[in-house]
């Protein structure tokens, strides 16, 4: 089959890989028919290539069509529509018992010191092939595969359940805004874009976007969600408490995840572990990739005494409700 491949930091390659096999019975095998890009594929191009090998296969945000499926991968048939979400979990163990899938123990990357692994996301989440191909093997497929409708819609009406979706959901529900109450989300990305979104559908007083990308502004704004420049402010913490009467928002959300631009240094750091030995890169990566928390702070600064910080993170982890 064919297959988006890593070579190297900046290099990708649409490559012929062998097809995937049932290795397990709660395997399946699903033909992908969409799949989306996901921001935190920009680490893997740029920062993580210590943790990758030439060859891996990216992508954690597919759809298809499942084609075979293992024996106790009962809850699916040849011929599902699925989506794929990009957590691999059991639905048994203690931790997805409550609700912390992103955390399974049954696919926990013990030696990595990680969660559960992930679809097409390096060493750190278990090597996992991704779904930026023709094919699909999904481990614990009696768990994590959604079915959805063959309706003849068109797949983006369901793709976005892989990851996006869910990802802002949830960052709102942790973010406990409210009912009537301000939330500020920091990043207008499309996780971003949709944790605004739902906020307002589920309740949220006002809503006001952080960005500093005037298409993203414009969007938001045509849905109804107030909006602040970065580029027209040196001190949002200050800028958020002018707009909610110096007490500052009931709830942040950081919706940027690992940043985009770190400091000059690290960023030095980050591009100059690529050309060393990977048992040498790894922990300068560990280190280096830590100093891009600047939305983080800025969350913190921007909350209310007594609010709730709902951080996304990287879509490697869940959010965390930091009070």
């Amino acid at each position: 089959m064919r297959a988006v491949t890593w070579q190297g930091r900046e290099s990708l390659r649409v490559e012929d890989v062998p097809d995937p096999q049932l290795v397990e019975p709660t395997d399946a095998i699903v033909r992908i028919t969409s799949t989306a890009v996901c921001g935190s594929d920009l680490h893997l191009y740029g920062v993580l290539g210590a943790f990758i090998d030439p060859g891996d296969v990216l992508g954690h945000e597919p759809m298809g069509v499942v084609e075979e499926v293992g024996a106790e991968a009962t809850n699916l048939k040849v011929g599902d529509r699925v989506v794929v979400p990009f957590n691999i979990s059991c639905g048994r163990c203690w931790m997805c018992s409550r609700g912390l899938q992103s955390q399974c123990e049954t696919t926990q990357v013990t030696s990595q010191s990680k969660g559960a692994a992930l679809f097409g996301y390096t060493k750190l989440y278990g090597q996992v092939p991704g779904g930026q191909a023709e094919y699909l093997r999904v481990p614990q497929a009696h768990y994590g595969p959604v079915v959805v409708p063959d309706d003849g819609e068109p797949d983006e009406r369901y793709l976005y359940l892989s990851d996006v979706v869910p990802t802002a959901w949830q960052a709102v529900e942790y973010a406990d805004v409210p009912a009537g109450g301000t939330v500020v989300v920091l990043g207008l990305g499309p996780i971003g874009q949709m944790a605004a979104r739902i906020a307002r559908h589920r309740g949220a007083g006002r809503v006001i976007g952080v960005d500093r990308v005037t298409e993203r502004i414009l969007m938001a704004r045509r849905h109804g969600v107030e909006t602040l420049d970065l580029r027209e402010t040196d001190d949002l913490a200050a800028a958020v408490r002018d707009v909610t009467d110096g007490r500052g928002a009931d709830s942040v959300i950081d919706a940027v995840g690992m940043e985009a631009h770190g400091t000059p240094v690290a960023q030095a750091m980050q591009r100059g572990a690529t050309f060393l030995p990977d048992a040498v890169a790894r922990p300068m990566i560990e280190k280096a990739g830590i100093d891009r928390l600047g939305a983080l702070r800025a969350a913190i600064s921007s909350v209310r005494r007594g609010g709730t910080v709902s951080s996304r993170g990287s879509t490697a982890v869940p959010p965390t409700p930091c009070r």
